[in-house]
């Protein structure tokens, strides 16, 4: 396995087949199906009816990589190298995923490290580490996603104007701020499936125009109602209180742990902490949701605004060549760096001073490091020790993603 004197070895991939995760788009449709299919010697197939929603790379031990090569995980090859695969600065592990998403994936958030290490203490089958998980996603197309709240002037004009929204406000609420928010969460994922339903056919009575600038909540409202039930709370909670955005491919969104978000359509890349904690509240069957107090009590309340949710991309000293932007969240355990390349063009990415997983999503070329070449085309995929540098020569139009950790 890759360490810093050689050159990066390219890590055959598996992918998860989602047949009881019916997010997921099917067959070719799906992104992640496709570039699994072109990672070499998996052996994978796509089949037109099964869905695919996740093809993940690095170090997760319930989804391995495995070096091409040798078929050894890539977990076990960092524990056994830790200092020459990791360096010295680099503590925290990382994920990365490409999702293929159909419909709306559960309302949940992430638990913050506290909450991580108490929950797992009390129910380790379930939670199985003590990590956080905030994470960043990157459209890798058209993009839906809710996700953050949003600005609590247009959460209060919603349920000042609309009448049916009035049996969810606490009784006391003379300054609408956060904890109105969480209260008025609270009654909304507690109610019951007819209190829940037929809020919201009151809702699709009322005129668009009392909706102002939030009328595209009546017209998502059928979709998410034909995607889970008119009984799902999370209709209710992710319409009136969370941003929905609209993103095209390169637009990216940070989510910080402990925020809520709800991923809608689309294909995008993400790359995470590691850690497989979630608590569930909507876009799910009643039996899959979490505990609605455990679930209240641990909100974040930033992001408040569509703005803060966004991701944008920064140039980067990483970069000798200018072909190569970074997305960096306000957390330091990883960034994301985006290489694109026309035919013919070339570009050289220093070397990092811990390990990164890089990923070609289209487009073909060479990769160079140490003086070694290798092929590089759309589905492989690389580990990267830390201190090596990365040259590209594109063939055809070449893009590069590279997560990173420092």
């Amino acid at each position: 396995m890759q360490r810093s004197s050689i050159p990066p070895n390219q890590l055959a991939q598996k992918l998860k087949l989602h047949q009881n995760y019916p997010w997921g788009k099917k067959g070719k449709e799906s992104l992640s199906a496709r570039l699994c299919a072109k990672t070499p010697n998996t052996g994978f197939q796509i089949e037109d009816d099964k869905e695919y929603a996740e093809m993940w790379m690095g170090d997760y031990p319930v989804l391995p990589a495995k070096d091409l090569k040798t078929g050894e995980e890539l977990h076990k090859i960092v524990d056994e190298h830790k200092e020459q695969l990791l360096g010295n600065s680099c503590i925290e592990k990382f994920g990365g995923v490409i999702l293929s998403i159909a419909k709306a994936l559960p309302l949940q958030i992430h638990p913050d490290k506290e909450l991580s290490e108490r929950l797992h203490k009390k129910d380790p089958e379930k939670f199985t580490d003590t990590n956080h998980k905030p994470e960043i996603a990157i459209a890798l197309g058209p993009f839906e996603v809710f996700a953050g709240w949003k600005h609590q002037n247009d959460i209060q004009a919603l349920f000042s104007v609309l009448p049916p929204l009035e049996r969810f406000l606490p009784e006391q609420h003379a300054h609408f701020n956060n904890e109105t928010l969480k209260q008025i969460c609270q009654r909304i994922l507690t109610a019951s499936d007819k209190e829940i339903a037929m809020t919201q056919e009151e809702l699709a009575k009322i005129p668009r125009e009392k909706y102002g600038k939030q009328a595209y909540i009546l017209d998502l409202l059928p979709r998410l109602q034909e995607q889970y039930s008119k009984e799902d709370p999370g209709n209710l909670v992710a319409l009136l209180t969370m941003n929905f955005l609209s993103l095209s491919a390169g637009d990216a969104i940070y989510v910080p742990a402990d925020a809520p978000h709800a991923y809608l359509s689309g294909d995008i890349v993400e790359c995470m902490a590691r850690s497989n904690n979630v608590l569930n509240t909507g876009f799910c069957p009643r039996a899959d949701r979490d505990s609605i107090e455990l679930f209240t009590a641990a909100l974040t309340f930033s992001p408040h605004n569509a703005e803060e949710v966004k991701l944008g991309t920064s140039k980067t000293d990483k970069s000798k060549n200018g072909k190569t932007s970074e997305y960096a969240p306000p957390m330091s355990e990883f960034n994301m760096l985006k290489t694109r390349l026309e035919e013919g063009e070339k570009e050289i990415v220093r070397a990092t001073a811990g390990p990164s997983v890089l990923f070609a999503t289209s487009g073909s070329g060479k990769l160079i490091a140490d003086g070694q070449t290798h092929d590089i085309k759309e589905g492989y995929i690389f580990f990267v020790g830390q201190g090596v540098e990365v040259a590209y020569e594109a063939s055809s139009g070449l893009e590069v993603y590279q997560a990173y950790a420092e």
